[in-house]
């Protein structure tokens, strides 16, 4: 099962470098939230991945019995899950205002809005 995981971890780390190359700024977005999922599912398999074995403690008893799955990289996929929505609605909000300002997401085409130092001057 973690070698399945590593496979598909290094096709999201792949595909998301391949769309964070593009010059479009929405290809980088999206190819931002694929390496956020890929994250994401190296830290869960950082905790160990078994099947059926939750990590509770019996009545009684000080701690578990038994193997079980280690909790904490759940709450932190948990937490960079809901940290990673937050990016994802940000920079939407960006996408969006870029483009009714620019009318374009080409990262070329928006260079061209920065400000000239000096003043005045056309670009080269």
């Amino acid at each position: 099962m973690e070698s399945l995981t590593a496979i598909i971890v290094g096709v999201l780390v792949a595909a998301s470098v391949y769309l964070m190359l593009a010059p479009s700024f929405l290809r980088f977005l999206f190819g931002l939230i694929l390496l956020s999922n890929a994250a994401n599912l190296v830290i869960f398999a950082s905790g160990r991945m078994t099947e059926g074995a939750p990590a509770l403690v019996p009545e009684g008893a000080s701690a578990p019995t038994g193997v079980v799955g280690n909790a904490l990289p759940q709450a932190l996929v948990l937490t960079a899950i809901v940290i990673g929505f937050g990016l994802l609605a940000f920079t939407l909000a960006l996408a969006f205002e870029a483009y009714r300002r620019l009318r374009t997401l080409e990262t070329e085409e928006m260079r061209e809005a920065e400000p000239v130092e000096g003043g005045e001057e056309t670009r080269a």
